[in-house]
């Protein structure tokens, strides 16, 4: 039996919703030990602000400025399902909501470096 389903544009946007809810559950913990470090330990928290200067992180803090975006869009999105009618017009919204990403990822990205 054929999935059609997971063909819709909408399937994705959940999908990519639910990743980047991941993404950013996991990146929180590590998000409060370094506010921890800042509180307690000056020396540690700038060797860690030292190595996150590697390019390496800076590509993964882009992802999670594209996660964050990803996430607030595909929030937007969901309300707008919960408080309107259905239409063929939000299949352009999830497009849409994709391309916001895309396009704050890439603006932060010419920011960091």
């Amino acid at each position: 039996m054929a999935r059609v389903h997971r063909n819709h544009p909408a399937y994705w946007a959940f999908v990519i919703h639910r990743l980047s809810g991941l993404g950013l559950a996991a990146f929180l913990p590590v998000h409060l030990y370094v506010l921890g470090l800042a509180l307690s330990d000056s020396t540690a928290f700038a060797d860690f602000i030292s190595w996150s200067n590697t390019p390496a992180l800076k590509a993964l803090e882009t992802l999670l400025v594209v996660f964050l975006s990803a996430h607030l869009s595909g929030g937007l999105r969901l309300l707008a399902l919960e408080f309107l009618d259905w239409r063929n017009w939000q299949k352009t919204l999830v497009a849409l909501s994709g391309g916001f990403s895309l396009c704050i990822g890439l603006v932060f990205l010419l920011y960091a470096y």
